[in-house]
């Protein structure tokens, strides 16, 4: 009787460990799962500021790309000005250069601007030698007179000094129909002129390949034809001061 009364105690001892043990390990077990839970709302807090972070990254990605392509475009906008003013610094030297070469001949022709034999000035843009007619050729004639190669001379002494330039010769007309078996019309007669001039010049050592000659007849007229003193103004040969391909605006630039 004794020894089971003492297994009993035993056994009973052995069960209140047990149950202590249990109930530790449920305490603990309800300590990891709040453990858990709290995890789990971090590990939510967390992934919700990821993704809140992840959009403001996005967006700041984006605007440093915005950024980057504005700074291109305004990098290449700045290239570009740059570029037009150097363009147009060149193209002011080279009028600059062209008004100083308008100068100097209209320096050098001075004495003939000054008797009325000769005016220099500026038309459609290009730097103008004019000479009346009648200066130069007789009445519904398109050969030089004997003082009209005089005047010619004159000017040709200052023009040599521009051999190595261009020059066009221009006849033009007053609008009254001429009246000649040679000369069928106003086109013809001016023409004749033109070339007249040309071929004293180069009878005069110009270099022809520097020569051209053209006919307007009455259709560029510089005064209405409705009076006297302004169809003589009409009638006139230009010489005309043809640019250096140098000298113009780049017309290829895209």
């Amino acid at each position: 009787m004794r020894y089971i009364i003492s297994f009993l105690l035993v056994a009973s001892v052995g069960c209140g460990v047990k149950k202590a043990e249990h109930a530790k390990a449920l305490n603990q077990v309800e300590v990891l799962t709040g453990e858990l839970a709290a995890t789990k709302k971090d590990l939510a807090r967390f992934q919700k500021d990821n993704r809140r972070l992840g959009g403001k990254l996005e967006v700041t990605q984006k605007d440093r790309d915005a950024n980057k392509k504005r700074n291109q475009a305004l990098a290449q906008e700045m290239q570009a000005t740059e570029e037009e003013l150097e363009e147009l610094r060149k193209q002011r030297a080279e009028s600059e250069k062209r008004v100083q070469a308008f100068r100097d001949l209209n320096a050098r022709f001075q004495s003939l601007v000054n008797t009325g034999k000769l005016e220099v000035t500026f038309r459609n843009g290009q730097m103008t030698l004019k000479l009346p007619s009648g200066v130069l050729f007789a009445s519904g004639k398109g050969k030089l007179s004997k003082s009209g190669s005089v005047a010619l001379q004159e000017v040709l002494n200052v023009l040599m000094a521009y051999k190595d330039r261009r020059f066009l010769i221009a006849g033009h007309t007053d609008n009254i129909p001429i009246r000649s078996k040679r000369f069928k019309d106003n086109w013809e007669l001016s023409t004749a002129r033109a070339v007249s001039v040309v071929h004293y010049m180069v009878g005069a050592g110009f270099p022809s390949k520097n020569l051209g000659a053209a006919g307007y007849g009455e259709f560029s007229p510089v005064a209405n034809n409705d009076t006297k003193e302004n169809r003589a103004l009409n009638r006139r040969i230009e010489i005309v001061l043809v640019p250096d391909l140098s000298e113009l605006p780049n017309l290829t630039a895209k």
